[in-house]
């Protein structure tokens, strides 16, 4: 079978000391020999989207990856335009050795090429969902033309750890996006944390990763082992410990390998606003005698092993 093509929408920091999974996706959609990366856009999440987009271009440096065209995108949530952050100096310090952004705008981007190749392209966001809600308001065919969106995003069968951010992270930094694209009828895949948090990178495989003969291995090993330390600083009230959940990568593999996870069909909404439930998920798992109409499939269970022994060869071939 040919490789399923997609646009990978992306808010990455890795190499900013900030979460490495998004820069791990990267890898690994261009490691898979079953997905052909057709364009890669950025989008305002864990770091400003200029950030995003400059790392994003220094890492498609490190990875060769040359011809695959580079859109910048959404600066801001949709409704907080005000929110709009600017890069760390020391960000701005790598622009020289990032591969520069190709002209345009994401979600202009995301519609041509969706419209340009009806029923081919699959699009796998690992941030908010920004871009790909504008994309929809600009071109609501899309949604008919794409072969399927999956999103790393939400959570479905449990609860936040903080008060102070009761959506998971993708969903509460633009939960209007979120429910613009709930509700379009796009088809949707959601990966969410029930399972990204039992697919773990360990100390151990960080440290093989560092001993690769591949210089992309070692970075993400240094990497990884400077995330899996900053732990103990972020979540102080945890016990430490010794491996970062694979977020955005397990959304990756499941574009090539659809039976890592277990799914459901849900009614999912949204709470919206700045109230103290902004980005909560309200999902509906079709168990009553009367449930409402499925708008998404979501993943309820995850082959952990599966999928760490999937990332871990293909990242070792780059």
């Amino acid at each position: 079978m040919a490789p399923t093509r997609i646009i990978l929408d992306t808010d990455l920091s890795m190499g900013a000391g900030a979460d490495v999974d998004d820069g791990f996706s990267l890898a690994l959609a261009h490691a898979d020999p079953d997905i052909q990366l057709d364009l890669i856009t950025t989008v305002n999440g864990n770091t400003d989207v200029e950030s995003a987009t400059i790392l994003t271009g220094v890492l498609l440096n490190r990875l060769g990856i040359k011809d695959t065209p580079l859109v910048r995108g959404s600066a801001t949530p949709i409704i907080h335009t005000d929110l709009k952050r600017t890069p760390a100096d020391k960000v701005v310090a790598l622009r020289e050795s990032a591969r520069s952004p190709n002209p345009g705008y994401a979600p202009v981007a995301i519609v041509e090429h969706i419209m340009a190749n009806p029923g081919e392209i699959t699009v796998v966001a690992i941030g908010p969902l920004t871009n790909i809600a504008i994309a929809l308001l600009l071109e609501p065919r899309i949604k008919s033309a794409i072969k399927e969106l999956v999103i790393m995003g939400g959570i479905f069968l449990g609860t936040m750890y903080s008060r102070a951010k009761p959506g998971e992270f993708n969903v509460f930094s633009d939960p209007e996006a979120a429910r613009t694209v709930l509700r379009s009828g796009i088809p949707q895949r959601w990966i969410g944390l029930d399972c990204t948090l039992q697919v773990r990178l360990r100390m151990a495989d960080a440290e093989a990763l560092k001993k690769s003969t591949s210089s992309l291995a070692q970075f993400a090993g240094d990497a990884t082992i400077t995330y899996i330390d900053y732990q103990a600083v972020r979540f102080p009230g945890r016990p430490k410990t010794d491996s970062i959940p694979m977020h955005d990568p397990l959304a990756v593999a499941v574009v090539s390998k659809p039976d890592l996870c277990e799914y459901k069909d849900m009614a999912v909404s949204i709470i919206t606003g700045d109230g103290e439930a902004r980005g909560v998920m309200i999902a509906d798992r079709l168990e009553t005698p009367n449930p409402p109409t499925p708008n998404c499939r979501v993943a309820v269970g995850v082959n952990a092993e599966g999928f760490r022994s999937h990332f871990l060869s293909l990242i070792e071939t780059l």
